[in-house]
């Protein structure tokens, strides 16, 4: 999954970006500005915004997002006695918030429990018959047997268990598991992935979707139109 980082300050946004990225692709930038170029150009599961930024402040921003429509989650950073700021943020739309200084694991988890929602998954475990995913910790087994994957695999896993029974585009999932940093994307990547994954979890996990993309079927009986990468 993908996060916008907006932080202006430099140490904390490099060491918040590289913690996260633990977890997630993120992209980081410094400013309103930059996010709303960066919105235009990407696919994120989640905003996590500073309220204060040079320019555009971030609860500013973040109403200008609301009046736009734009329901994408947004997790607020705010300073510790800025309850103001907390309170102007929830009104302009924010879905929760976290006080500076944080623990990285708990934004973290904060971060996974909005995309769990925006997901409409109120557990952290994702399962398909035998197999699981666990959200937070992005451990996969089957029958408590832990199945081991690599990092790309399980960026790929969690996108499709995400959307079990629904269709997603090779184009879709390569917006959500790289980010800026990410290293040259051959056109096959996905494709090596997906292969990958069906000789470690079983064919009948993934169905291609010629033409449109792939699918975890709802169903584990019988599932169809599955292919060869």
């Amino acid at each position: 999954m993908r996060i916008l980082l907006v932080e202006d300050d430099e140490n904390l946004g490099w060491a918040t970006a590289d913690g996260l990225r633990e977890s997630f692709a993120v992209d980081w930038v410094t400013s309103s500005e930059k996010a709303r170029a960066a919105l235009v150009v990407a696919d994120y599961d989640l905003l996590v915004l500073d309220v204060v930024l040079p320019g555009q402040s971030g609860v500013n921003f973040l109403r200008s997002l609301r009046q736009e429509k734009n329901s994408l989650p947004v997790l607020l950073l705010t300073a510790r006695d800025a309850i103001e700021h907390r309170v102007a943020g929830l009104n302009a739309g924010a879905d929760d918030y976290l006080v500076k200084p944080f623990d990285l694991d708990e934004l973290i988890a904060r971060c996974n429990a909005l995309i769990r929602r925006a997901h409409g998954q109120i557990a952290n475990v994702i399962e398909w018959g035998n197999l699981r995913f666990d959200i937070d910790s992005r451990n996969v087994s089957r029958n408590d047997q832990d199945i081991p994957l690599s990092g790309r695999e399980r960026d790929i896993l969690h996108v499709l268990m995400s959307h079990i029974g629904r269709a997603v585009s090779k184009s879709y999932i390569e917006s959500h598991i790289y980010d800026w940093s990410s290293e040259l994307i051959e056109s096959n990547t996905v494709e090596v992935h997906i292969s990958a994954l069906r000789k470690k979890l079983g064919r009948e996990l993934i169905t291609t979707l010629r033409g449109v993309g792939y699918m975890i079927p709802r169903c584990r009986e019988n599932p169809t139109h599955s292919h060869d990468v």
